[in-house]
């Protein structure tokens, strides 16, 4: 039996914002108001939202929102002044809203971002905008679609790497020669490693690889898939085009962490999940 979960998108949800300007004291007027359809960051299927704000190219003055807890749909409702700006001068500079979740024990994760170069923008008329959210250009690797299945009678972990999409290019030619390589872990000791064969030139290979691992149930819970996506060369390295960690406890985010809990809740069962590479 399958079980196909919900595919990652490249949208991050949509961010709510107004700009003026007061033609009098040379003053950009920002208001971030709200934003919605957020992606869950934490385990709780919620974030803690807040948004940073920048006139590239002046990357120094960063101004921040307040954090908003435990939603998917925060408002903020903030006023931001950017004074000192002649109008010609605005119609250089870009603005920059970038979301943000919270970690208290760990670096904030980017929920998403959106650029408006104030040229583009009629200051007379105080627009008011709703603007998809996009992950920042590093963090996009492509996706990876995985089953996973654990069947405790016989101590038996598969990982079907079925296919990829969307792969970074990684070659001159704007391809890459992909292939995925997966290690299993039990704690932080490298146990098992296998491989698929390179597939030339594509950024959207068909693996249709299945690997088997003996895990004992005992040990189900402390132990981790590491999934690497590379990029094949013949003359140099090979190159990580992105990866991540299937597990109970260190997995590289909420959906790989559901995913590797579905598994378990649902044993002898075939689980499907789209993941989005994270960069190493």
């Amino acid at each position: 039996m399958y079980i196909d979960n919900a595919e990652p998108s490249e949208s991050c949800g949509q961010i709510q914002f107004s700009i003026e300007y007061d033609f009098e004291k040379n003053t950009l007027i920002l208001k971030v108001m709200q934003a919605k359809d957020l992606p869950a960051m934490d385990l709780t299927g919620t974030s803690d939202p807040y948004v940073k704000v920048v006139l590239l190219p002046d990357k120094k003055h960063k101004l921040e929102t307040k954090i908003k807890r435990r939603t998917l749909n925060p408002k903020w409702n903030e006023t931001f002044y950017f004074e000192g700006f002649p109008i010609q001068k605005l119609q250089t500079r870009v603005l920059h809203l970038h979301v943000f979740d919270y970690d208290r024990f760990s670096k904030d994760d980017s929920i998403g971002e959106v650029f408006v170069p104030l040229c583009q923008i009629d200051l007379t008329s105080k627009p008011v905008y709703w603007r998809a959210l996009k992950p920042p250009p590093k963090y996009k690797c492509g996706e990876v679609l995985i089953s996973l299945c654990y069947h405790p009678a016989n101590s038996l972990l598969t990982l079907t790497a079925i296919k990829a999409r969307n792969l970074k290019a990684k070659d001159i030619n704007g391809k890459s020669d992909p292939y995925v390589k997966v290690w299993l872990n039990f704690g932080d000791k490298r146990v098992e490693k296998r491989k698929t064969p390179v597939f030339p030139c594509t950024l959207d290979p068909v693996f249709n690889e299945i690997f088997t691992f003996h895990v004992p149930w005992e040990k189900i819970r402390d132990c981790s898939l590491d999934v690497r996506v590379m990029d094949f060369d013949n003359i140099g390295r090979n190159e990580l085009i992105g990866r991540l960690s299937l597990s109970s406890k260190n997995s590289t985010g909420t959906l790989e962490t559901k995913h590797w809990q579905d598994m378990i809740a649902k044993p002898r069962q075939t689980v499907l999940q789209w993941h989005r590479l994270k960069p190493e």
